[in-house]
Protein backbone atom coordinates (compact mmCIF):
# COMPACT_ATOMS: atom_id res chain seq x y z
CA UNK A 1 0.00 0.00 0.00
CA UNK A 2 1.93 3.24 -1.04
CA UNK A 3 -1.12 5.46 -0.25
CA UNK A 4 -0.50 7.15 3.25
CA UNK A 5 -3.76 6.97 5.36
CA UNK A 6 -5.56 9.92 7.51
CA UNK A 7 -3.62 12.51 6.00
CA UNK A 8 -6.25 15.05 4.46
CA UNK A 9 -4.50 16.38 0.99
CA UNK A 10 -7.35 18.36 -0.43
CA UNK A 11 -7.33 21.28 2.45
CA UNK A 12 -9.78 24.06 1.11
CA UNK A 13 -7.91 26.93 -0.51
CA UNK A 14 -9.34 30.16 -0.60
CA UNK A 15 -11.23 31.01 -4.15
CA UNK A 16 -12.74 33.84 -5.66
CA UNK A 17 -16.05 34.52 -4.84
CA UNK A 18 -18.62 33.71 -8.24
CA UNK A 19 -21.39 36.01 -8.61
CA UNK A 20 -23.95 35.45 -10.68
CA UNK A 21 -24.78 36.88 -14.67
CA UNK A 22 -26.97 37.01 -16.92
CA UNK A 23 -29.71 33.66 -16.54
CA UNK A 24 -27.94 32.84 -13.45
CA UNK A 25 -29.83 32.90 -9.73
CA UNK A 26 -29.04 32.45 -6.17
CA UNK A 27 -31.26 29.78 -4.46
CA UNK A 28 -30.90 27.47 -1.46
CA UNK A 29 -31.63 23.52 -1.42
CA UNK A 30 -35.49 22.69 0.23
CA UNK A 31 -35.16 18.64 -0.21
CA UNK A 32 -32.66 16.78 -2.13
CA UNK A 33 -34.98 13.96 -4.78
CA UNK A 34 -32.00 12.17 -5.55
CA UNK A 35 -30.29 10.86 -8.86
CA UNK A 36 -28.72 14.44 -9.12
CA UNK A 37 -32.61 16.22 -8.42
CA UNK A 38 -32.87 18.95 -6.06
CA UNK A 39 -35.88 21.06 -5.03
CA UNK A 40 -34.18 24.85 -4.88
CA UNK A 41 -36.23 27.57 -3.48
CA UNK A 42 -34.65 31.17 -5.55
CA UNK A 43 -34.20 33.97 -4.74
CA UNK A 44 -36.64 35.70 -6.78
CA UNK A 45 -39.60 33.97 -5.11
CA UNK A 46 -39.93 30.84 -7.11
CA UNK A 47 -39.35 26.93 -6.79
CA UNK A 48 -37.75 25.14 -9.25
CA UNK A 49 -36.23 21.34 -9.77
CA UNK A 50 -32.61 21.63 -9.62
CA UNK A 51 -30.50 19.08 -11.36
CA UNK A 52 -26.64 19.00 -10.28
CA UNK A 53 -24.42 19.44 -13.33
CA UNK A 54 -22.35 16.75 -14.16
CA UNK A 55 -18.63 17.97 -13.35
CA UNK A 56 -20.24 18.48 -9.60
CA UNK A 57 -22.18 15.30 -8.76
CA UNK A 58 -19.20 13.08 -7.24
CA UNK A 59 -16.75 15.94 -6.20
CA UNK A 60 -18.58 18.51 -3.99
CA UNK A 61 -21.51 17.44 -1.79
CA UNK A 62 -25.11 19.09 -1.93
CA UNK A 63 -27.50 19.03 1.28
CA UNK A 64 -30.36 21.06 2.68
CA UNK A 65 -30.38 24.38 3.49
CA UNK A 66 -26.87 25.04 1.11
CA UNK A 67 -26.82 27.88 -0.63
CA UNK A 68 -26.15 27.57 -4.88
CA UNK A 69 -25.68 29.07 -7.91
CA UNK A 70 -28.40 27.71 -10.35
CA UNK A 71 -28.55 28.00 -14.25
CA UNK A 72 -32.16 29.12 -15.02
CA UNK A 73 -33.41 27.49 -18.44
CA UNK A 74 -34.81 29.83 -20.99
CA UNK A 75 -36.62 27.26 -22.29
CA UNK A 76 -38.47 25.76 -19.07
CA UNK A 77 -38.57 28.08 -16.14
CA UNK A 78 -39.76 25.53 -13.50
CA UNK A 79 -36.33 23.60 -13.91
CA UNK A 80 -32.81 24.68 -13.57
CA UNK A 81 -29.23 23.44 -13.15
CA UNK A 82 -26.95 23.83 -10.15
CA UNK A 83 -23.60 24.89 -11.66
CA UNK A 84 -22.44 26.13 -8.07
CA UNK A 85 -22.33 25.07 -4.03
CA UNK A 86 -21.16 27.83 -2.12
CA UNK A 87 -19.29 27.24 1.19
CA UNK A 88 -21.02 28.36 4.37
CA UNK A 89 -18.09 31.54 4.61
CA UNK A 90 -18.93 32.23 0.94
CA UNK A 91 -23.14 32.65 1.58
CA UNK A 92 -21.92 35.10 4.02
CA UNK A 93 -19.77 37.02 1.91
CA UNK A 94 -22.67 37.15 -0.48
CA UNK A 95 -25.10 38.46 2.45
CA UNK A 96 -22.91 41.56 3.32
CA UNK A 97 -22.92 42.17 -0.31
CA UNK A 98 -26.69 42.31 0.11
CA UNK A 99 -26.59 39.56 -3.18
CA UNK A 100 -28.94 37.30 -1.04
CA UNK A 101 -31.43 37.56 1.60
CA UNK A 102 -30.43 37.66 5.35
CA UNK A 103 -32.28 34.51 6.60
Amino acid sequence: KNRKRGTNKNEPEKRDLNLKEEGQEYGQVIKMLGNGRLEVYCFDGQRRLGVICGKMRKKSWVSNGDVVLVGLRDFQDSKCDVILKYLPDEAKRLQKLKEIPDH
